[in-house]
């Protein structure tokens, strides 16, 4: 095994932890009543209604009859990730039992959470029809006419207004707050909830790294070359299909384990996230001008 496990002494029971924040995309969840899987492996069905518009009525003959389509739209999913951690038992005794007691926990913080976040806005902000406008905001004023802007597009294309959902980096969320309140206040407000993201998981496009290949061993993502830093997101949240259909989080202990005297930490997360075909317009996206390889 290639674990950097540093022994400590048994009354130190300290883990230096990375400062990191939970998911920030979970608000977004699909509810599971929505979705339905297909018959074939890796697809899943979401309704979709079409229906006519009114019609003339006729005093003689009263209403014309109308037509309603129910239909069954398929979508793929595009999110297959996993890792497995092998902590030797002794490694794991001579760390105070922090080796693996703490591994769940810090990689759901450290790594799974990031990685669902990059590919969700990444994913919604690469769907064809999306709206990114490329601009760079200098000040305070800037974001928040930029958000204004951006609500008024989205009133125009009578997307729904409550359910409305603004991902921001706090930088440019503390410049919008910085102007005067009543300016700040009216723009903001307007939100059914705002959503702190940091720019490290926040682009247009970003690439997950395999594993295996040269440069690639650790996974993870990183920003694509083509990527953008976004500004901010606003998303109407009926608009959002996302669904982490499987997460697997299991433990295997030395005694179960048949090649090691080793816990064993298997991690995956298997779903999707899309837009719905019809509702593009409910989300839209500021990000700055430049690509910037990262």
């Amino acid at each position: 095994m290639n674990n950097n496990i540093e022994l400590s002494k048994n009354y130190v029971p300290v883990l230096d932890e990375v400062y990191k924040q939970a998911e920030t995309s979970s608000i977004l969840n699909s509810p599971e009543s929505d979705i339905k899987m297909g018959q074939k492996a890796g697809e899943f069905l979401i309704a979709k209604y079409s229906m006519d518009g009114m019609k003339d009525y006729s005093r003689n003959s009263g209403y014309k009859r109308g037509n309603v389509k129910l239909e069954w739209e398929t979508h793929k999913a595009n999110y297959d990730r996993g890792v497995k951690f092998e902590i030797d038992t002794m490694d794991n005794e001579e760390s105070a039992e922090l080796a693996f007691g703490k591994l769940a926990g810090e990689f759901a913080r450290t790594q799974g959470a990031p990685e669902s976040d990059a590919f969700t806005y990444a994913t919604l902000a690469g769907v064809d029809g999306v709206e990114v406008t490329e601009e760079d905001l200098q000040t305070g004023d800037d974001v928040l006419n930029a958000l204004q802007r951006e609500q008024n597009a989205m009133d125009e294309d009578e997307v729904t207004g409550n359910s409305r959902y603004l991902f921001i980096t706090p930088t440019a969320l503390r410049m919008a707050r910085n102007v005067e309140k009543y300016k700040s206040t009216g723009v903001l407000d307007e939100f059914a909830g705002i959503v702190s993201v940091p720019q490290k998981r926040f682009y247009t496009a970003i690439e997950l790294l395999d594993g295996e290949s040269s440069g690639e061993e650790a996974g993870g993502y990183k920003k694509a070359d083509s990527g953008k830093d976004i500004n901010f997101m606003i998303v109407e949240r009926s608009a959002i299909l996302k669904w982490p259909k499987h997460i697997a989080s299991d433990i295997i202990v030395p005694a179960n384990n048949p090649d090691s005297d080793a816990y064993i930490q298997k991690n995956r997360n298997y779903g999707i996230v899309d837009v719905y075909e019809n509702k593009v317009a409910g989300i839209r996206v500021s990000a700055k001008g430049n690509a910037v390889s990262v």
